[in-house]
């Protein structure tokens, strides 16, 4: 079994669903790199129970690579497993675990590249970059992007390593949170009439927002190089009511904005509120929870030229339908991103969630190739 395999196991039995520390798997791979003679510093969060990782070898004048993944996990809570999540399981030439695909098994292959770049002649610096609470929102990330703009020189380009099957992907829509509190007034429901339904008030905001989503995909920019060509907007959780006899008084209603990088969700946002402001603008009130932006990476630039000449020459170029953090990256870095990594998005997120070990391969021998195109 591989250096990767063998890391990746090691990992797995870390339960680092975000709603949980991290810091055991980031202490785990910090002893491993400082043991190597590599630059380890960390980023806490407020409550120092996370951390982001970073990680650099090479001459750190030059411009170089950077590689980033996070390591937070989503939930297994409810989910039937067939054999223990945070227990790597050999079978069918496949790991099992949560986390494997999304994305512990880039993050294995990512760190022992790591290892074997520090005993090369580099002419160019490598990074490493972990995170936490990637799956939450990219809300870990951004403590560590200050950092990076302050140390790094800018790098040549990024990798994501989030689960592309080892295809290229260069776009991906932004993303925006927002939390509607709709007010009413409580009253006996015999009197109904009298008084003002908060829920009638959510369903007006989802009617707007429905509205919004009809134009958006009929008159709205398009890119077909997604599955849904066009920026949604999606509700996905209503709350309100404690009685049937109760006119209810409180509802909220979730929804997200997942906007094509010609997009300004803004504008998005103020179409829907403009539907309801003649009525209802007294009884609602909207609060944008959190945002990333979108990925837009040219297919031309050199950066992507570089990384088609270390992959195989059927890798193709492509979008994906999920966010991640390049579009974080490339706004602070002002630099290119690329996502690429082994795994498959079908499988993240679900019970059963593995990795073939074949694609950990693939992208042990992408970092390695990678690696000598920056080394002497």
């Amino acid at each position: 079994m591989n250096d990767s395999v063998e890391l990746l196991k090691q990992l797995i039995q870390y339960d680092t669903t975000s709603y949980k520390s991290n810091l055991d798997l980031i202490q785990h791979v910090k002893n491993l790199l400082e043991q190597n003679g590599i630059t380890v510093t960390l980023n806490f969060n407020e409550a120092k129970n996370k951390a982001n990782l970073l990680a650099s070898i090479g001459p750190l004048q030059e411009a170089g690579i950077l590689l980033s993944g996070h390591s937070d996990v989503v939930p297994v809570e409810g989910q039937q497993w067939d054999t223990p999540p945070f227990q790597a399981v050999l079978k069918d030439q496949r790991i099992y675990g949560r986390g494997t695909a999304d994305m512990k098994g880039f993050l294995s292959c990512a760190i022992v590249a790591m290892l074997k770049a520090k005993v090369k002649r580099l002419t160019r610096p490598l990074h490493l970059c972990i995170s936490y609470d990637e799956e939450i929102g990219c809300i870990g990330v951004r403590g560590i992007l200050d950092h990076l703009t302050q140390t790094l020189t800018p790098p040549l380009f990024c990798v994501i390593g989030e689960p592309t099957m080892m295809q290229i992907a260069l776009a991906h829509k932004g993303k925006a949170v927002f939390k509607a509190r709709c007010c009413g007034q409580e009253g006996h429901s015999a009197l109904a009439p009298h008084y003002t339904n908060a829920i009638h008030v959510a369903s007006s905001l989802v009617q707007a927002i429905q509205q919004v989503q009809a134009s958006l995909q009929t008159q709205g920019h398009q890119d077909q190089g997604y599955d849904v060509p066009y920026s949604t907007v999606h509700v996905g959780k209503i709350a309100g009511g404690s009685a049937l006899n109760i006119v209810p008084n409180a509802c909220t209603v979730d929804y997200e904005i997942r906007y094509l990088a010609q997009d300004n969700y803004q504008d998005i946002q103020k179409n829907i509120t403009s539907h309801i402001a003649k009525v209802w603008e007294n009884y609602v009130d909207i609060e944008e929870i959190n945002q990333y932006p979108g990925l837009a990476t040219s297919r031309t630039i050199q950066a992507v030229k570089w990384l088609q000449d270390v992959l195989p020459k059927d890798t193709s170029l492509g979008n994906i339908s999920f966010g991640t953090e390049g579009g974080l990256f490339q706004a602070a870095l002002n630099s290119p991103v690329v996502v690429c990594g082994p795994g498959d998005i079908a499988v993240a997120h679900k019970p059963n969630e593995y990795v073939d070990i074949e694609q950990l391969a693939r992208c042990d021998v992408f970092l390695e190739k990678l690696i000598a195109s920056i080394a002497a």
